[in-house]
C-alpha cells in the first residue's frame, strides 16, 4: 500500500508504517501526479483536497488531521468513492488554552476579575465548549452563542447581545459561506460597532469570519486589543495588520503535542476501519513526561507563577512579527514557523485539569 502524507502530521511513521510506503510531500503544493498512485493520502489544512487533486487516483482513503472540513471538497471526494475522515476536536483542548493564555497575557488582572469579567463564545462545538469550562475554573461569566447547539450548562444569548455584552469574544465556527447561519465576514462593520470599544476580540477559527478591512478600521479607531491567530488573506498577511494587533501567531493555536498526535490517531482509527485492520495504537504511549506545574486545585495560583513556562505566547507573536519582508509576511518564512513550530504541551501533561 502506499500512503502520501502531509510531512508535517505528527507521528505518520508510528501508525502507518506497518501498511507500507509513506511518501512524505509538502501539504500546500501537492498536485494531482503525487497522488496518482497512492492507496491513502493524509492531509492537514493547507491541502485544498479538489476533483482536480484527486481524479483519476487509486485514492481509496483521504484523512484530514483537522477539526474543520472547508479545505475538504467533500462532494468531489464521495463522487469519486473515496471514503474519507477528519479529526473533529482532536486539537480542542489546546486551542481553549491558547484563548485563555492570551487573555492572561493582554490583562493579567483577569485572573482575579472571577464574574466580573465575561466571556463571550462564539461557536460551542468542541472547542468552545471546552474553552467555557476552562474559563468557569477561573471563575469568568460565560456566555455562548451558537444557532445549531444547546448547552444545559452555558448560558446562551443571541449573537447581538453577546456582541454588546462580553468582555472579550471569542469566535469557534467553521467558514462557511451559504445559509442562513453562514460565518464569512461574521464579525464585520456592524458586529464590531455592537461591541464594547475596549472589548477583546480572539479569532482562533479561520481567518475570513473577521472581515479584515472593518477590523483594521476598528482598531485604528477604537485602539481595541485583538488577538489572531488566523488572518482573512493567509499566508497573505500585511505588515499593517500585523501593526495594529496586540497578539499574532501563525496558526499555531491547536498545536500541541497531544492536539497533533490525537489528530494522528482519529484518522490511523477511521483508516482501519476503512480497510479493515486492527486499531492497536494509541498516541499516549509516544508522549514523553513532561514538568508538573499544577498541585492541588489551585489553577490561578499556578497560571500567576508558570504561565509562561506552559506556552509562551509572546515567542509565537514575536516570530511571525520577524517573518515581514517587503510590507508582509513572507509565505516560506510563515510555512517553516508552522513546520518547525516546537510543539507545546496541554496543561493536563502537567498536572493541569482538562475539559
Amino acid at each position: 500500500m502506499k500512503i502520501v502524507a502531509d510531512e508535517n502530521l505528527a507521528f505518520t511513521e508510528y501508525f502507518f508504517s506497518e501498511f507500507g510506503e509513506i511518501q512524505q510531500a509538502a501539504g500546500r503544493t501537492l498536485t494531482q501526479k503525487d497522488v496518482r498512485d497512492a492507496d491513502a493520502l493524509l492531509v492537514r489544512s493547507v491541502t485544498q483536497v479538489n476533483d482536480s487533486l484527486i481524479q483519476n487516483t487509486a485514492l481509496k482513503f483521504i484523512g484530514s488531521a483537522t477539526i474543520g472540513t472547508d479545505h475538504l471538497d467533500i462532494a468531489a471526494i464521495e463522487k469519486n468513492q473515496i471514503a474519507w475522515s477528519n479529526a473533529a476536536g482532536c486539537n480542542a483542548q489546546a486551542v481553549a488554552e491558547y484563548v485563555i493564555t492570551a487573555l492572561l497575557k493582554l490583562n493579567p488582572t483577569l485572573m482575579d476579575q472571577n464574574s466580573a469579567f465575561t466571556l463571550g463564545i462564539i461557536g460551542l462545538g468542541n472547542v468552545g465548549s471546552r474553552l467555557a469550562y476552562m474559563a468557569k475554573l477561573l471563575g469568568w461569566n460565560v456566555i455562548g452563542h451558537d444557532p445549531f447547539v444547546q448547552h444545559n450548562d452555558i448560558k446562551q444569548v443571541e449573537l447581538e447581545e453577546l456582541l454588546k455584552s462580553a468582555d472579550a469574544i471569542s469566535t469557534h465556527v467553521p467558514l462557511t459561506q451559504i445559509g442562513e447561519h453562514k460565518t464569512y465576514h461574521l464579525i464585520d462593520e456592524n458586529a464590531l460597532k455592537l461591541m464594547k470599544p475596549n472589548a477583546i476580540l480572539i479569532n482562533s477559527a479561520r481567518g475570513a469570519v473577521v472581515a479584515e478591512s472593518a477590523l483594521i478600521a476598528d482598531i485604528e479607531n477604537n485602539q481595541r486589543q485583538v488577538v489572531l491567530d488566523v488572518f482573512e488573506h493567509e499566508p497573505e498577511i500585511s505588515e499593517h495588520l500585523l501593526n495594529l494587533v496586540s497578539i499574532v501567531t501563525p496558526h499555531i493555536a491547536g498545536y500541541s503535542l497531544e492536539g497533533k498526535a490525537r489528530g494522528t490517531q482519529m484518522i490511523y482509527d477511521a483508516f482501519c476501519r476503512t480497510f479493515d485492520y486492527s486499531a492497536h495504537k494509541k498516541f499516549e504511549s509516544q508522549l514523553p513526561a513532561c514538568e508538573q506545574y499544577f498541585y492541588g486545585n489551585n489553577i490561578k495560583q499556578t497560571l500567576k507563577e508558570h504561565l509562561t513556562d506552559i506556552y509562551d505566547i509572546s515567542r509565537d507573536d514575536q516570530s511571525l512579527r520577524a517573518c515581514v519582508k517587503d510590507g508582509k509576511v513572507d509565505q516560506k518564512a510563515f510555512d517553516h514557523l508552522r513546520k518547525t513550530y516546537p510543539l507545546r504541551r496541554e496543561w493536563a501533561a502537567h498536572g493541569g485539569p482538562k475539559a
